[in-house]
């Protein structure tokens, strides 16, 4: 890894900026995906350029010497512009240039509501192909999407967003068990819980003046798209998000049980981010999904 005298080893500082920040050489290496053993290499080959230690044992440990934190002090944030700089100023290249990659964090959202519409505005927009992806982990500017709808996360970079929809629960039941029923249905049917939504049922419950021991606890689901099933065929009832049952209900495959509606207090938003290589379509879709969350609101049950 011998260098040149006047070729600055710009890997070996991008390399030391990770030492510093994260401690130790192992945890370095762990943060950038390499070997130990490569990581000590680029710190030699820095060490080597600059004409002095940047790390020295103190016992077991390691630590930086007066001058190598100067130098992490003075280099990481300049390091951190050029990188930042250029995953946002990066342009990808796919197969197909006509197509879209949504992120999403709301896995049920995207199943029940967001992909059955899918088609209407590919016909829309002339045959847009529409990628969907999910996932709970915040986003980075490295990763491959051009839109992230999500209820609790937010991107790092620029981007314009779009309040979507601000969440409503309803209370739901399938016809033959809850067609008819006024609210005191829920006192005794039981109710399925959400272990990903621990929130949900204790607000609605609060919103409608009643506490656990006013109800009876049902069964248990990881998410809302796999309660669902249940709810539809079984004798039970699921407090969720009106707009993940919306097109259910109105197919008269659920029914909302009266006055069962509460705002939750929380808020549906759509990213569409600046290094998009459709940035034109992907602020298109995030309007036209405004649009279509309007649409979904259901009349009050009498």
């Amino acid at each position: 890894m011998a260098i040149e005298d006047d070729a600055v080893p710009l890997n070996a500082i991008r390399v030391f900026v990770a030492i510093a920040r994260e401690g130790s050489v192992t945890r370095a290496a762990s943060a950038l995906g390499a070997t130990q053993s490569s990581i000590s290499r680029y710190l030699a080959v820095l060490q080597e350029y600059l004409g002095t230690d940047l790390i020295e044992r103190r016992g077991r440990r390691s630590e930086l010497t007066e001058f190598g934190r100067l130098f992490a002090n003075t280099v990481a944030e300049p390091l951190d512009t050029v990188c930042f700089t250029a995953k946002r100023m990066r342009r990808r290249t796919r197969p197909d240039a006509n197509r879209l990659v949504v992120r999403t964090s709301l896995s049920t959202f995207a199943y029940s509501f967001l992909i059955p519409n899918l088609q209407a505005f590919s016909a829309e927009m002339g045959g847009v192909i529409v990628d969907v992806i999910s996932s709970l982990s915040m986003p980075t500017s490295s990763d491959d999407f051009d839109i992230l709808i999500t209820r609790d996360l937010s991107v790092i970079e620029p981007a314009d967003d779009w309040e979507i929809y601000n969440e409503q629960l309803v209370c739901v039941g399938s016809p033959n068990h809850a067609g008819g029923k006024s609210l005191s249905v829920v006192r005794s049917m039981p109710i399925l819980n959400i272990t990903s939504r621990p929130d949900i049922l204790p607000t609605w419950l609060r919103a409608m003046n009643l506490t656990s021991k006013d109800i009876k606890s049902g069964a248990r689901y990881d998410h809302n798209y796999l309660a669902l099933p249940a709810v539809m065929t079984g004798k039970c009832l699921l407090v969720a998000p009106e707009i993940i049952v919306s097109d259910l209900v109105r197919g008269g495959v659920l029914h909302v049980i009266p006055r069962s509606r509460t705002p939750s207090g929380m808020q549906y938003r759509a990213y569409a981010v600046d290094r998009s290589d459709n940035p034109e379509i992907a602020r298109a879709f995030c309007r036209w999904l405004v649009r279509l969350c309007k649409k979904a609101a259901l009349p009050e049950a009498a």
